[in-house]
């Protein structure tokens, strides 16, 4: 079984993360989208909000589950059995911070990183900008996937 972690804080989840996913299950039997506990963000949707999301979002596919959680994220794959990490990679300096945190990752555990390059047509989708969008109360459903539903 070739399972990987897609870490990320996913607030909100964006068809800029949809596409990691559903390029990830061509080569990937399971994906675990790991939503990380950030002390130090000011997310716009609490955790369960988001988990509830993407769960929802998912709900048909056995091949995805979805989980927070508080370690390392290297540890949260340890703890699952995953030998691969996801990450979708936007801009030069994504790459550049991925790099390092992938080889720190592969030194302390095996486990490898996969980075995968964002779509051109969704390297201007973040989650930063939809929060800010939302802020405004401006329509975010372009940047979603089709059937995310935000309440």
């Amino acid at each position: 079984m070739r399972r990987a972690i897609f870490p990320g804080t996913f607030d909100p989840f964006t068809i800029g993360h949809y596409s990691v996913v559903e390029r990830t299950l061509t080569f990937m039997d399971e994906i675990i989208i790991g939503i990380g506990k950030n002390e130090n963000k000011k997310t716009f949707f609490p955790l369960n909000k988001r988990l509830e999301m993407i769960r929802e979002l998912y709900k048909d596919d056995p091949r995805i589950k979805v989980e927070a959680y508080s370690e390392l994220t290297v540890d949260f794959a340890i703890k699952h059995d995953a030998k691969f990490i996801v990450r979708g990679i936007r801009t030069v300096h994504d790459f550049e911070y991925e790099e390092t945190i992938a080889d720190i990752n592969r030194k302390l555990s095996g486990v490898e990183t996969i980075l995968l390059f964002t779509e051109p047509e969704l390297t201007s989708v973040s989650s930063t900008i939809v929060r800010e969008l939302l802020h405004f109360g401006k329509d975010v459903s372009p940047f979603l996937p089709r059937n995310m539903k935000i309440d």
